[in-house]
């Protein structure tokens, strides 16, 4: 049986993944898709238009539910093909680290492309919440106990 503090880390883990996720989303849906596309037409992505929308709304919508605990492990797999999509195709050249310093400048340190450590995270994490569960605190603990 787990302890009540087990029982808070997959609601810890839920929170900023779903957030990540919604905010990556809704960043790409507030600038119009078109930009986005722009970005998968050069990185070779397949059917950039249909992907610059889709992608979006399965980070919004799947952030939302991950947030809420809602169907996690089902909603866990297209997000976590989201994540190496962009990290096979962008980020993998530029190395591991999120955080790369490519010189200093007078208004503080100048950075360069994100490297894959980020998209492993959040994958990471989408992993642990599909093994362990969404926890007490979520739509799926409340489904599981409805039909109980």
């Amino acid at each position: 049986m787990k302890t009540n503090n087990q029982q808070l880390a997959p609601l810890f883990l839920r929170l900023i993944i779903g957030y990540g996720f919604i905010a990556h989303g809704f960043v790409k849906l507030s600038r119009g898709p078109a930009g986005f596309e722009k970005l998968l037409t050069q990185t070779g992505v397949p059917l950039p238009h249909l992907t610059s929308w889709v992608v979006p709304f399965i980070e919004l919508i799947g952030g939302l539910m991950i947030v809420a605990g809602a169907f996690t492990f089902f909603v866990a797999i297209p997000l976590i093909g989201t994540m190496l999509v962009a990290m096979l195709t962008i980020q993998l050249k530029f190395g591991f680290s999120s955080v790369n310093t490519i010189g200093l400048t007078p208004n503080g340190p100048k950075f360069g492309p994100p490297g894959y450590e980020i998209n492993l995270l959040y994958i990471a994490g989408l992993i642990s919440l599909m093994l362990s569960g969404a926890g007490k605190f979520s739509v799926d603990n409340r489904l599981i106990n409805r039909q109980k």
